[in-house]
């Protein structure tokens, strides 16, 4: 069956054969296809999750467009249960509605299937939370217009855990991976105050960019003030205050947020980033809260990773922690 959403999503170009019987216990043999189910048979999933394969758009020279395919194949890696949290993922219904077709050429174009994307999606998964796979940090402004244009009487505010404050000016940089939170603020889809910002850390900014920060009102704590407090508490913290002044969070991951010996597949890794530990107790805090109702994980080429895909294992990770977070509420 075709994906009901073409062309806004074309299906995966890689997929599992799964199990007949309709037992599961690894995670590639329970997230679901969506073109295998009619229009109205899906609308219950908990999650849909898409493939943004876009890096044409970053400032490093990036491969994160091929993460969505990484991402799926290293699902036969891991289990539906989480031993840490004694939470078994099966019971929840996750579809994977295939990837956002691309140009080659036209970023433009690019950012214009993504937006279409994400409106269709959260406009038929009202329910739903939307999980994007990218692809790079432009990918996040574009999801998250599609997410407005859906819901367009519905406040939304941002959690970003970042190493960047993506704060840099359009007219010099363009829509690129620099510039998505810049520009939710300057499209007025997004207040710099109902943003907030953890794990900033290091030589990895410029002082300007901490100046529109100010200037804006976006909330951020660098990583030295988030373990100071404790990243949990810091979390919740932030979440607390923006659900009092939104109705929706969006939660977005970039994986330049850890530090470089535990994240060697990522185009602008740095020293002195999170430890994985870090960033999985975040995004399960993340997780578990009833307004975050889509994020994304951007910014990880599978060509830079080991060749153990240490990286692309631990984006996954990310996911699935995402999922139990989601699963204990």
């Amino acid at each position: 069956m075709r994906n009901f959403l073409y062309p806004k999503l074309v299906p995966p170009g890689f997929t599992w054969n799964r199990p007949g019987d309709g037992t599961a216990s690894k995670v590639h043999e329970w997230i679901q296809p969506l073109a295998e189910f009619s229009k109205e048979a899906s609308r219950d999933a908990d999650v849909v999750l898409a493939g943004v394969p876009l890096s044409r758009s970053s400032i490093s020279a990036s491969g994160a467009s091929e993460f969505p395919e990484a991402f799926r194949r290293s699902w036969k890696t891991f289990s539906t249960y989480n031993l840490d949290e004694d939470v078994d993922l099966v019971g929840m219904k996750v579809l994977d509605a295939g990837d956002v077709p691309m140009h080659v050429t036209d970023i433009a174009k690019c950012h214009l299937n993504i937006r279409e994307a994400s409106a269709a999606l959260h406009e038929h998964f009202a329910d739903s939370i939307v999980c994007a796979v990218g692809g790079d940090h432009s990918i996040t402004a574009m999801m998250v217009k599609g997410m407005h244009a859906a819901r367009p009487d519905q406040r939304i505010g941002i959690l970003q855990f970042d190493t960047h404050f993506d704060l840099r000016s359009m007219e010099d940089n363009g829509q690129s991976n620099g510039t998505p939170m810049r520009n939710l603020i300057e499209s007025g889809v997004v207040k710099g105050s109902d943003m907030y910002n953890l794990g900033l850390h290091g030589f990895f900014n410029t002082k300007d960019l901490k100046e529109y920060a100010d200037e804006h009102g976006v909330n951020y704590r660098t990583l030295r003030q988030v373990r100071k407090q404790g990243i949990v508490q810091a979390v919740e913290q932030s979440l607390e205050e923006l659900a009092a002044k939104v109705d929706v969070i969006y939660l977005t991951v970039d994986m330049d947020v850890l530090d470089i010996a535990y994240a060697p597949g990522v185009p602008a890794s740095t020293p002195g980033g999170m430890t994985t530990d870090e960033l999985f107790e975040g995004v399960l805090a993340a997780g578990k809260h009833p307004k975050v109702k889509a994020m994304d994980i951007v910014c990880l080429d599978p060509m830079r990773d080991t060749q153990a895909q240490s990286t692309v294992k631990t984006g996954t990770h990310v996911f699935l922690t995402f999922l139990t977070g989601v699963r204990m509420r």
